[in-house]
Formats: C-alpha cells, sequence, structure tokens
C-alpha cells in the first residue's frame, strides 16, 4: 500500500543496493564454511515421490561402474589371449571388448536419464513448494526479510541443489563405486602394486586440500567482486532515467567497469592458484606413476606378471585417481548444496502470524459491506512502543463512504492494512459484516475487498489480464464493462490489439492516470462489497483527476467506500469525514461542520484551499 506512512517507514533505511551486495557476499561466505550435509535429508520426501525413477537412476548407476570395470577385465583378456597362436582368436577378444563398450554406453545413457529426470522433477516440485509457501506468509514476513533475499533462495539456491541432484549426486556415486571396485580389483591383480598406489594418493592429495583452500578463499572474494558489479548494475538500469537526465552515463559505466575489472583481478589471482595447484597435482601424480609402471614393467619382465595385467592394472590406477579427484569436487558441491538447502528450509518453516482458524466463521451469505473497529490497538513489528492506532474505533455502515483524513503517520493506511487483515491489532477487534475478522478466513474477508492504491502496481500481459486480476472467472463482457465504469475503455481500444494488447513490465507503456483507470476497473471487476481508496488521486494532474474521479464515482455506487486522501478536495462528497491523528479518531462529521469546530480538520482545509 503506497501511502505517506509506507514512504516514512522506509525513511532512515541504508542503500537498498548495498545491502543486497552485503547480503550476497556474507551468504557467500556462509555457504562456503558450510560442512553440515544434513540439511540434504529434507530433500528426501521429494525424492520419495518419485521413487521408481530414483531406483532405475541408482541401478543404471551401479550397471555403468561395473560396465566400466568390466572393459579393463575385457582389455586384459585381449592383451593376453588376443595375440597368442597368431593371433587366431583376435576377433573374439574384440567383439568382447566391443560388447562390453556397447553395455557401458547405453547403461551411462540410461543412468544421465533417470539421473536427470529424477533430480529436475524433484527440483521442479520444490520450487512450486516454496512459491506456494511464500505466497502464504503474511507482510509481517516482509519486514523481516527483503523480497530480494526470498528470490535469492528461490532462485540461486534451488539452482545450486539442481545442480547436486542432476549432475553432482551423480558422479558422486558414481566415482564412490567406481573407486571401492578399482581397489578390489586392484588387489586381486597385484597386492603389491596396489599398496604402493596407496601411498601414493596421500602426497597427490596433500596439496590438493593445502592449496584448495587458498582457491576456496580467492572464489570468494571473486564472488564478492562480482555481487558488487552486479549489484551497482541493478542500481544503476533500475533508475536508467535518472542517470540520463543527469547525464552520468560514462561515469556510471566507468564505475561498473571497475567493478567487474576489480572481479577480474581476483579471478586471476584463483585461476593462477588453481593452475599452480594442477601442474603440482599433475607432476606428483606423474612421478608416481611413472614408478609404479617401472615396478610393473620389471615384473612383466620377470615373468611374475602378464603384460595383460599390468595393462589393467594400469587402467584401474588411472579409474582410481580420477575417481578421487572428481570426489574432491563432488564433496564441494554436496557442501554447497546443504548450505543453499538450509536457506531454502529456513523459508520453508516460517509460518504466517496471519492463518485461517481450524474452524473459521462463515461471513454471511449475503454481504452487507459492514466494517466496525472496536478499541483497537496495534504497533508494528519491530515498533511496539510506537502503536500506529491506539485505542480506535469506528463503525461503517453499509453503502456510506468514509474519508479518512490526518497528518502524516495519523494512522489511516494501516486501518486499510488491519481490514485487509495483513495484520492482527494488539487489543481491540475488527468485525465485518459482524464477524471477528480472528475468527474468519482471510481469503474470506479479502474476497469481499476490493483495493485502489495510489500507484496500483500492474503487471506483465494484456490489459485484459490486468483487469481479471481482480477476479479470474471474469468472463471477457464483464470485463470490458468495468473498463468502461472505469473510463478506460476508449484508450483501451486504441491500443493495437484492444484489449488484448501486452502492457509490458508494470503496463509501463500506460501513463499514470490510464493505469490508475485499468486499477480501478481490475477493482471494479472483482465486485466486492467493500471499495479502499488510498489516495488514489493525489499523483495525477487536474485532467486526469478529474477522469479518474469520474472512475471513482462510479466504483462508489452501492458499495460500503473507505477513502483516504490528503487533498481534501476529493473528499467533500463523502457522507462522512473521519479527521485522524496520532493514531485515533479526533473528529468526524460533514466537512462543513467540521469547518465549523475549527479543529484539525479545519486547520488542514485553511492551509490547503489557501494555498490554492
Amino acid at each position: 500500500m503506497s501511502s505517506t506512512e509506507a514512504a516514512s517507514e522506509a525513511r532512515g533505511r541504508p542503500n537498498p543496493g548495498a545491502m543486497v551486495v552485503g547480503q550476497i557476499a556474507d551468504e557467500a561466505r556462509r555457504r562456503e564454511k558450510k560442512r553440515d550435509v544434513r540439511p540434504l535429508g529434507r530433500l528426501l520426501p521429494f525424492m520419495l515421490r518419485h521413487k521408481t525413477d530414483t531406483g532405475l537412476a541408482l541401478l543404471f548407476l551401479f550397471c555403468s561402474s561395473a560396465a566400466t570395470l568390466g572393459l579393463t577385465g575385457a582389455s586384459r583378456l585381449l592383451v593376453d589371449h588376443g595375440f597368442a597362436a597368431g593371433g587366431a582368436g583376435i576377433d573374439r577378444w574384440f567383439l568382447l571388448l566391443g560388447g562390453v563398450a556397447m553395455a557401458l554406453a547405453l547403461a551411462t545413457a540410461l543412468r544421465y536419464f533417470y539421473v536427470t529426470k529424477s533430480g529436475e522433477r524433484t527440483v521442479a516440485d520444490l520450487r512450486k513448494a516454496v512459491y506456494a509457501h511464500v505466497m502464504t506468509l503474511d507482510p509481517a514476513f516482509f519486514l523481516k526479510m527483503r523480497t530480494g533475499e526470498v528470490l535469492s533462495r528461490m532462485t540461486t539456491d534451488i539452482q545450486i541443489v539442481e545442480t547436486l541432484l542432476s549432475t553432482s549426486i551423480s558422479v558422486a556415486l558414481r566415482n564412490l563405486v567406481m573407486l571401492v571396485g578399482a581397489i578390489i580389483v586392484l588387489f586381486w591383480v597385484s597386492p603389491g602394486l596396489t599398496g604402493l598406489v596407496l601411498l601414493l594418493g596421500p602426497l597427490v592429495l596433500t596439496p590438493m586440500f593445502l592449496v584448495g583452500r587458498t582457491v576456496k578463499k580467492l572464489t570468494v572474494q571473486s564472488q564478492d567482486r562480482f555481487a558488487h558489479a552486479v549489484g551497482y548494475a541493478g542500481e544503476s538500469l533500475d533508475a536508467l532515467e535518472t542517470v540520463q537526465a543527469f547525464g552520468r552515463e560514462q561515469s556510471a559505466t566507468a564505475q561498473f567497469g571497475s567493478a567487474v575489472e576489480g572481479a577480474f583481478a581476483a579471478s586471476l589471482k584463483r585461476i593462477r592458484a588453481r593452475a599452480s595447484m594442477t601442474a603440482l597435482v599433475i607432476t606428483l601424480m606423474f612421478c608416481g606413476i611413472a614408478v609404479i609402471l617401472w615396478l610393473g614393467a620389471r615384473a612383466v619382465i620377470s615373468g611374475d606378471m602378464s603384460a595383460g595385467a599390468l595393462a589393467q592394472f594400469v587402467f584401474l590406477s588411472f579409474l582410481a585417481a580420477g575417481s578421487v579427484g572428481s570426489l574432491g569436487e563432488a564433496w564441494g558441491d554436496v557442501q554447497k548444496a546443504a548450505g543453499a538447502m538450509e536457506r531454502i528450509d529456513e523459508l520453508m518453516r516460517e509460518r504466517p502470524s496471519i492463518a485461517a482458524p481450524a474452524q473459521p466463521v462463515a461471513l454471511p451469505v449475503k454481504p452487507r459491506g459492514e466494517a466496525a473497529f472496536e478499541n483497537v490497538t496495534f504497533a508494528y513489528p519491530g515498533r511496539p512502543d510506537l502503536p500506529a492506532l491506539n485505542g480506535f474505533t469506528l463503525d461503517v455502515r453499509p453503502g456510506e463512504t468514509v474519508a479518512l483524513v490526518g497528518p502524516s503517520g495519523a494512522g489511516k493506511s494501516t486501518v486499510f492494512r488491519l481490514l485487509l487483515r495483513f495484520y492482527d491489532p494488539q487489543s481491540g477487534r475488527i468485525r465485518m459484516d459482524g464477524v471477528d475478522l480472528r475468527e474468519a478466513d482471510p481469503r474470506a474477508v479479502r474476497e469481499r475487498i476490493a483495493l485502489v492504491a495510489q500507484e496500483a502496481p500492474l503487471f506483465s500481459g494484456s490489459a485484459l489480464d490486468n483487469i481479471r486480476f481482480g477476479r479470474e472467472a471474469a468472463s471477457r463482457d464483464e470485463a470490458v464493462a468495468a473498463a468502461a465504469e472505469a473510463q478506460a475503455l476508449a484508450f483501451l481500444e486504441a491500443l493495437p490489439e484492444g484489449l488484448e494488447t501486452p502492457l509490458g513490465e508494470r503496463a509501463r507503456s500506460l501513463s499514470g492516470g490510464q493505469r490508475q483507470r485499468l486499477a480501478i476497473a481490475r477493482a471494479l471487476v472483482r465486485d466486492a462489497p467493500v471499495l479502499l481508496l488510498d489516495e488514489a488521486t493525489s499523483a495525477l494532474d487536474a485532467e486526469n483527476e478529474r477522469l479518474v474521479q469520474q472512475a471513482l464515482d462510479e466504483a462508489m455506487k452501492g458499495r460500503t467506500t473507505l477513502v483516504i486522501a490528503h487533498r481534501l478536495a476529493t473528499v467533500l462528497r463523502a457522507d462522512r469525514i473521519v479527521v485522524m491523528d496520532q493514531g485515533r479518531v479526533v473528529e468526524e462529521g460533514t466537512h462543513a461542520d467540521l469547518v465549523a469546530r475549527g479543529g484539525l480538520y479545519a486547520r488542514l482545509a485553511e492551509l490547503q484551499f489557501q494555498g490554492a
């Protein structure tokens, strides 16, 4: 709801772009430090919904690993027996090798298909569950967590989990099976050489872990620098018109370029460290393998080992070494995904403070449009010592038009928020058609209310889509009738495709007055008995204000209407004007009565009408 009160709440907050950048950096660091992988267990309920695909993925994973190990055995048989008797039986051994390779290809393809399918299906269910849950959370939740943070968890974090489920977990399991299988077969082929291979492992892994820590730190620095660049770009693009109006394009480009260069410099350090690590690991591995091959070659010459056994041993050694390296990378992905899943789970554990009771009281079938506030006291979360409403009492009769006026911070918009049951008061009661809102289903309450705000948000899509947002089941004729009542039909029909014309993001292709009339049409098609108008004309010029006021006059007919307005000229025709100050009703009556009393309303009226 966009009122002066809402604006005052934002006063004194730090720069949002800087906050997002800082938060991205903090979260990057938290993800890197994550060691507990237990949060990944919360994916099990989603995975168990697709037991068949998950089971087939595991089956073909073992089949492909077994086929890879079988390939080493087929190669040994080919070397040892294919060249015997002048190579008379070599075709048979090559056919065996080809058959094992075909089995490996088929098993690998099926493993990839079912692992990817089950992973992406699980993530799709997770995405839907998270979004559906977020849509149930109330505004109080978004006072403690920014929308950008929620979007980060729904996009970036879920993407990390998707990478784990569709790729990393498959790689990790495959390499784990391969490592265990390769070591078992290696011991069978040559226990002595296998012992040397196991001694070589720590020699290679130690520098990997030592340099890997440095690479990890440099990766975090690079991510932080890049986050800064992205945050600055987002701010500049969001305020592009302001940047261009002040002629700051080159300055903005230079600052973004500087941020990108900083990110590149950090990445370059990481690249150098990783390149050095790669060179060191390859050198150590090659030297170790050369020693083992030398010993194996001497064993073949002495007759202690066949040439085929040596070939199989070398093949298995490379498989085992590759599996160890891949497991290290996969473990990093597992840790990262565990951190991401914990953040997602934090979101899923949030519970709305506003929810329907177990047995909600039904509102009267025939709505009357009656609203009552009984000695209501309410303070926003985080500001318990500054009540927005303090002993507020108001009865609104069916079909009555009541205007709420008063200085900024008087609590006018808070009245709307409580009536929509975005919050519950700390004391007092609010009734809709005689039913306490706490005892009713919030959805049922909101179905009886239509809202037109000062800058009513519109959505991408067509004008028809935006009107039907008020009531999804509305027919085209009903939408057209609502547009006509809202004085919007003429300009909508003049669009290239009429009401089906795409309006772009937030309907920015329309003028302010046109967007406001479209918002009124959306409220009208809802056909709700209660209409809330929050500064609906304050940001418009005289001509648009006249057209929008005509639309509002139509909208108010036959409905209970509450109007918030700072411009008193827009509320002169209200049945009753309620003057608020410091969360209380201090005066009420008609315009003439209130001016005659010489109170707060009279002072406000004098300031406005004399200034005019």
